[in-house]
């Protein structure tokens, strides 16, 4: 049994079976996986996958009850190497940051452009992407560390962390009629209007449909978007009415609108950091989270590292 035997598995099981998009991934031909798959199945005694012909079509039950144990070998393997770069090069490496344009544009600048000062020698790549493909990117070893307001905390394979709270702002051109409304804004006074914000599973864009419905409301969503600049965009356009996060707009940045507090009406967002259940944390990687959030000190990661799985509810 060798690593290279296991990669082949998890691949396969990760890339749907299909063996020519493994080999591309693991650098090797498509008749190499094929044969460290065969030599694992013929070592263990068992079918690993279901095929038909020569395809590879599924995992076969003793397939899936390896699945968890291949990752994890895989994962400690991981972990091995890097323990063994942390002390080789303690303030050297490499540190992969995903999360949502909104994380990315308006919270996270500060804190990479404090980390890059403190740790010159470390690589520092920022990816991002909805939600969902943050958590897949920290699933897949792809991403250290995750940043996002939905999704993560439904996924077993994570361990989540609470950041910060934030709330929704509305935003209009100059003049618009939302500004003369006397007292706070309400959802009818909002759902008369046309409405511009996030895409589905975006920055608390659950929050914003769940108010509307359980005031019987079928609000007019003329225009979604992934972050919070193309929604202002097309705001300034005079296209509609923007919901977005209070944290995407400055006053003096967006001097051609105005916003309105929202808080009233949508229900507060919760922002998570995510990382790898079992993953191995060199110190930069605590001191980057602990720049973002200061009480999230390196015993506290640790300790919610320890801790067994359980969903968290926004």
């Amino acid at each position: 049994m060798n690593f290279q035997q296991l990669r082949s598995v998890r691949e396969a099981a990760r890339r749907g079976f299909n063996l020519t998009e493994v080999a591309i991934h693991l650098h090797t031909s498509q008749p190499g996986v094929s044969r460290q798959i065969r030599e694992l199945e013929e070592e263990l005694g068992v079918e690993i996958f279901v095929r038909a012909g020569k395809r590879l079509t599924g995992l076969t039950p003793p397939g899936e009850a390896m699945l968890a144990t291949v990752e994890r070998l895989l994962q400690e393997a991981d972990n091995l190497r890097r323990v063994g770069d942390e002390f080789k090069a303690s303030e050297r490496g490499r540190l992969t940051v995903a999360a949502t344009h909104s994380q990315a544009r308006y919270v996270l600048p500060q804190v990479v452009h404090d980390f890059r000062l403190h740790y010159p020698q470390v690589s520092l790549h920022l990816h991002q992407g909805s939600p969902r493909q943050v958590a897949e990117m920290l699933c897949s070893g792809e991403a250290d560390i995750g940043v996002a307001t939905e999704a993560l905390a439904s996924y077993e394979q994570l361990v989540t962390l609470a950041c910060y709270r934030w709330s929704h702002s509305i935003i209009v051109p100059p003049g618009h009629a939302l500004l003369a409304e006397p007292g706070p804004v309400t959802l009818q006074a909002l759902a008369r209007h046309p409405i511009i914000t996030y895409d589905l599973g975006y920055t608390g864009r659950a929050h914003i449909d769940k108010a509307f419905a359980r005031a019987g409301l079928s609000p007019d969503v003329v225009l979604t978007a992934m972050d919070a600049d193309v929604i202002k965009t097309y705001v300034e356009l005079g296209m509609g009415v923007g919901v977005i996060a209070s944290i995407a707009f400055d006053a003096e940045r967006d001097r051609h609108l105005q916003a309105l507090d929202a808080r009233h009406l949508f229900e507060i967002n919760l922002t998570r950091l995510a990382l790898r259940r079992g993953a191995w944390l060199r110190d930069y990687v605590y001191s980057f989270i602990e720049s973002f959030v200061p009480t999230l000190t390196p015993q506290v990661v640790r300790d919610a590292m320890a801790e067994p799985w359980i969903e968290a509810r926004a």
